[in-house]
């Protein structure tokens, strides 16, 4: 993983497959394994009425020439800013990064009647008033998918792991399926949809469903499995190329990660900081458990798909079926998380991010963001007082520690 992470669509490299489709040129161990890269999407917010503005060019206007430009840019729809750290080494990296990134562009926003805000859905604004940003990518993407994406007026939060080998990200990808619903219920922050309490912590997930190529990542055997099927894919022009591949999680061969995408975009800093440094804990023990010749388990997809669709309808309330132990019964998932954090902690701690990590158990003890946006929402039934929580939240970023 090296420098910004941006997509090959933009860089305009082709996919790096060998005559006959059967190798896609890769970039793992190509950089320190565990380096992290985060990318957010952000809401660009009316700073009186909290609605949506289309003003992501006046953005982009403004931070040309700043030495954060690089780092910030469109997404499809003109009402989103997305921010992406350069290649950190630990989730306090990520931190200094993210508190310098979101501390910006609040400023910026600020400057010009806006507000920024992190969360999985704009709990009350339309998808129809929303313009799309003029890219051909996005151009085309509309033209292709059509409604579909059209409505896709929601936001994420990606975290890119690298791995030093190929097979061994393909086997971690497999291991890391298992703890989809532990994500969502750690980053659910979209309980509204279009004005309404939809009664899902992460509605988020429901609209992205639609999307073709999406959902958990099929359990692949190897890398030239893997490689196989994008090929086929790209060669009879489904895709222009992996990125169009939109999985929970996978792999991102140019830059050499494994690019974990399911979570809803995370309204606090330390909850996005906690969360990304139990991805990288968790990425370090499956690819420990490929080095040792271990084999690592992974279950149908019917089984994974159920769990996650648990977590985005009860977020860290759902009952989860119990698939590490084998057991026929369900658990909180809030108690799956924590025999996660058992396991991954000492990997955390040679990491240098337990400290963050510990923030995991914050989210647990005092719920999710979703779980605050309704609270806010119960006590005076006001939807526009949910979406300045959210941006007040967004923006508090605090101060570096020492």
């Amino acid at each position: 993983m090296t420098g910004q992470l941006i997509p090959s669509s933009i860089t305009g490299k082709g996919s790096g497959y060998a005559e006959g489709g059967s190798v896609l040129d890769h970039a793992f161990g190509a950089s320190d394994a565990f380096t992290l890269g985060v990318e957010e999407e952000y809401m660009l917010l009316d700073g009186e009425s909290f609605d949506l503005v289309q003003h992501i060019d006046t953005v982009l206007a403004a931070v040309a020439g700043h030495e954060l430009e690089t780092r910030i840019n469109a997404e499809l729809m003109q009402s989103v800013l997305e921010i992406a750290t350069p290649v950190c080494h630990t989730a306090a990296d990520v931190a200094g990064q993210l508190r310098q990134l979101r501390s910006y562009v609040s400023e910026v926003a600020r400057d010009r009647g806006m507000r920024v805000g992190s969360a999985g859905t704009h709990p009350f604004s339309l998808f129809e008033r929303q313009r799309i940003t003029a890219k051909d990518r996005y151009r085309a993407l509309v033209d292709q998918l059509q409604y579909i994406a059209r409505r896709e007026l929601i936001f994420g939060m990606h975290v890119h792991v690298a791995v030093d080998g190929p097979e061994k990200a393909i086997q971690v990808v497999n291991g890391l399926i298992a703890h989809l619903a532990e994500l969502v219920a750690l980053s659910a922050s979209s309980p509204f949809w279009r004005g309404e309490a939809t009664g899902l912590r992460s509605s988020r997930h429901m609209v992205f469903a639609a999307f073709p190529r999406s959902g958990p990542p099929p359990r692949f055997r190897d890398y030239a499995d893997y490689a196989e099927v994008v090929g086929q894919l790209e060669r009879t022009g489904c895709i222009a190329d992996y990125t169009h591949i939109w999985w929970d999680i996978r792999l991102h061969p140019r830059l050499g990660t494994i690019e974990i995408r399911i979570c809803d975009a995370v309204t606090r800093l330390d909850d996005v900081v906690a969360i990304t440094a139990f991805c990288q804990a968790l990425v370090k023990h499956y690819c420990e458990r490929f080095d040792a010749g271990e084999e690592i388990p992974s279950f149908h997809r019917i089984l994974t798909t159920e769990n996650k669709w648990l977590a985005a309808r009860y977020g860290l309330d759902a009952p989860v079926m119990d698939l590490q132990t084998g057991r026929r019964n369900r658990v909180p998932v809030a108690q799956a998380i924590r025999r996660t954090l058992r396991t991954i902690e000492p990997h955390a701690r040679e990491l240098g991010s337990d400290a963050e990590l510990a923030g995991v158990e914050d989210i647990l003890r005092r719920g999710s963001s979703a779980d605050r946006q309704l609270r806010v929402f119960n006590a005076n039934r006001d939807i526009v007082e949910v979406v300045r929580e959210i941006a007040s939240q967004t923006e508090n970023v605090g101060v570096p520690v020492g």
